[in-house]
C-alpha cells in the first residue's frame, strides 16, 4: 500500500508540474505535440519549463534531487533553460526551520546550542537535499576559537529514501522479470548500490570519516584543500568542520578576474579523479560545482577546496587494475586489447570472437580521439558502448556504476572549465605512470615490504613444518603438504624477484660504464 501511494504522488507530482507536457513537447512528431496540448488543457502551467522540473523534483524529494544534480552539470546534453535551473539543486534546496536545526543539535549533544558555540549562525550558509549547513565559531581541544561549518541532517529523510528505493526495487524486479535485457543489466543490484551509498550519506558520522580518509589521501598532491573534522563535535546527525573560504568553481568570471588559471584547474581537476580512482581506490563520488570552490588565499592560491563526502567509491585492487589497462589500452587506440581484456575479466561470454569484439569498440570510439572536449559527448560514447555491449552480452558491473557517474560529473565540470581540454591527453600520462608503478621496482619493493614479516616467520619454520609433516598420519599429508607448497611458492616468489632485479640491476651497472667509457674515448 505505501508503494502504491507513493507511486500515486509521484504520478500526481509530475501531472501537477506538467512534466508530461515536457516530455511529450520535446519530440519532434506533431501528433505527439498535439498530445501534449490536450493533456495540460485545464491545468496552469505559466512557469518555465525548467522552474516545473526542478520545483518537481524538490516535491519529490532527496532520490530525485540528486537525478536532477547529475543532469545539471550535462549542459551539453540539456537546454540551457533547463539547466541553470537544475544547477539551483546543488546548494540552494528550500532550507528546513532553524530551530528545527538547533534542536536536532542539543538532542545529539545534550547540550544547549550556545554551550556548544562560541557562535552559531541561525541562518544556514547553503541547503542540500540531505542536510543544510551553518556556520559558527568552537574553543578547539587546543583552547584556539575556530571557524567552523556545521552540517545538520534534514530531519525525515529515512522513511521517504525507504519509499522510494522499495519502488526502484519493485520496478527493477519487472525489468529483470519483463525484459530479455534484465539480467545482463543487473538493475536489483544496481538498486541495491544505490540504497548503500544513500543510506551512507544518511549516517554524518561516516561523511566525517570519509573526509578524513580523503584529507589523508590528498595531502601531499598539493591541489586540492580538504576541511579538517573536529571529532568531539561529530554526531550521527550532525557533524562539525573547519570552515572552508573559497569562490564556487560555477563562478568562472570572479575567478579569472582574480587571475586563477582556468585552463590549468581543469587539467588539476582531472588528475585528482584519476590519483583517487587509481591510486588510491577511494574517489569523491559527488563532485558537482555545489560541492566544489577554488581557493584565492594567497598561500593556496588556485587549489580546489573540496565539500560534501557523504558519497565516496571504492575500487578493489583487481578493478582498478582492469580499469587502468583499459584506458591505456584505448589511449593508445588498442582495440584488441580491450576487447581481450573484457573476455579475460568474464564481463563477456568465453565464446566471443576477439576481432569482432575489437571492430565493434573501434567503431564507436575511434571518431572521438584528438578532438577538444567541446566536441565530445561521453554521455554519447557511454551510449553507444552500451548498445555495442548488449551485443555481445556484456554484463554491467553494479559496482562500477557510481564511477561512471562520476566520470560524466568530471566531464561536465571539465567543460565548463575548458571546453578545449583534451581529456584523453590530460589523462594519458598519469595511467601511463601508474602502469609503470605497478610492474616496476616500486611494487616490488611494496611487496617485499608487506611480505617481510610474513617470511621472518615462515622461513625458520620450515624445517619445523616438513618434520610435522612426517610425524602426521597419511590422513593429514595432504592439508600439511599443501601449506608447506604455499609457504614454498612465496618463498620461490621472493628468491626469483631478487635474482631477477639483482641481474637487471647488474645488466644496468654495466651497460652504464659501458657507456661512460665510449663517451670517454669518444
Amino acid at each position: 500500500m505505501r508503494r502504491f501511494l507513493r507511486g500515486a504522488t509521484i504520478v500526481w507530482i509530475a501531472l501537477r508540474y506538467g512534466l508530461d507536457e515536457l516530455v511529450l513537447t520535446s519530440f519532434q512528431k506533431p501528433w505527439l505535440r498535439v498530445a501534449a496540448r490536450v493533456l495540460s488543457f485545464g491545468r496552469r502551467l505559466d512557469a518555465p519549463r525548467g522552474q516545473r522540473l526542478r520545483e518537481a523534483l524538490e516535491r519529490l524529494g532527496p532520490i530525485f534531487v540528486k537525478f536532477g544534480q547529475v543532469l545539471s552539470t550535462r549542459r551539453d546534453l540539456l537546454p540551457v533553460d533547463i539547466a541553470d535551473e537544475l544547477a539551483r539543486l546543488q546548494d540552494r534546496v528550500p532550507p528546513f526551520s532553524s530551530a528545527v536545526a538547533v534542536a536536532t543539535i542539543e538532542r545529539a549533544f545534550r547540550r544547549p546550542v550556545d554551550a556548544v558555540f562560541t557562535q552559531f549562525d541561525r541562518e544556514p550558509i547553503a541547503s542540500a537535499s540531505i542536510a543544510q549547513v551553518h556556520f559558527g565559531r568552537i574553543v578547539d581541544g587546543e583552547g584556539r576559537e575556530r571557524e567552523v561549518a556545521v552540517k545538520v541532517l534534514r530531519p525525515g529523510m529515512r522513511p521517504i529514501i525507504d519509499q522510494d528505493l522499495a519502488l526502484m526495487r519493485m520496478m527493477a524486479g519487472w525489468v529483470e522479470g519483463l525484459s530479455a535485457e534484465g539480467k545482463r543489466l543487473k538493475p536489483r543490484e544496481v538498486v541495491a548500490e544505490f540504497d548503500k551509498y544513500l543510506h551512507d550519506e544518511l549516517d554524518l558520522l561516516r561523511e566525517a570519516s570519509n573526509a578524513a580518509q580523503l584529507r589523508r589521501n590528498m595531502q601531499g598532491l598539493n591541489l586540492v584543500l580538504i576541511p579538517e573534522m573536529f571529532w568531539d563535535f561529530c554526531h550521527t546527525e550532525v557533524i562539525v568542520m573547519e570552515r572552508m573560504h573559497g569562490v564556487p568553481i560555477s563562478q568562472l568570471d570572479r575567478l579569472r578576474e582574480a587571475g586563477v588559471n582556468i585552463p590549468l584547474l581543469a587539467r588539476d581537476g582531472v588528475t585528482i579523479f584519476f590519483t583517487q580512482v587509481f591510486r588510491d581506490g577511494f574517489f569523491h563520488a559527488d563532485m558537482h560545482p555545489g560541492n566544489i570552490q577554488v581557493s584565492l588565499a594567497p598561500e593556496t592560491f588556485g587549489r580546489y577546496i573540496s565539500l560534501d563526502f557523504g558519497i565516496v567509491g571504492t575500487l578493489t585492487e583487481f578493478d582498478k587494475g582492469y580499469l587502468a589497462q583499459n584506458f591505456t589500452a584505448f589511449f593508445r587506440r588498442d582495440y584488441k586489447r580491450v576487447a581481450e581484456l573484457h573476455i579475460e575479466s568474464g564481463w563477456v561470454p568465453p565464446g566471443t570472437r576477439v576481432d569482432e569484439l575489437e571492430s565493434a569498440i573501434c567503431a564507436v570510439c575511434e571518431p572521438y580521439f584528438d578532438r577538444p572536449l567541446r566536441e565530445i559527448s561521453l554521455g554519447m560514447v557511454l551510449m553507444r558502448l552500451f548498445q555495442t555491449s548488449r551485443r555481445f552480452h556484456v554484463e554491467i558491473q553494479p559496482q562500477l556504476v557510481l564511477l561512471q557517474k562520476t566520470l560524466l560529473n568530471v566531464e561536465g565540470l571539465g567543460r565548463q572549465l575548458d571546453p578545449d581540454l583534451d581529456l584523453w591527453s590530460t589523462a594519458k600520462p598519469f595511467l601511463e605512470q601508474w602502469m609503470l608503478d605497478q610492474v616496476g621496482p616500486k611494487r616490488l619493493w611494496k611487496q617485499l615490504r608487506d611480505e617481510a614479516p610474513l617470511l621472518t616467520k615462515l622461513l625458520p619454520a620450515l624445517p619445523r613444518l616438513l618434520h610435522d609433516y612426517l610425524q602426521q598420519r597419511p590422513a593429514d599429508h595432504r592439508r600439511a603438504l599443501e601449506e608447506l607448497l604455499v609457504a614454498q611458492k612465496r618463498t620461490n616468489r621472493l628468491l626469483q624477484s631478487l635474482l631477477i632485479y639483482g641481474v637487471g640491476f647488474a645488466f644496468g651497472v654495466f651497460a652504464t660504464l659501458l657507456l661512460m667509457r665510449s663517451w670517454v674515448f669518444r
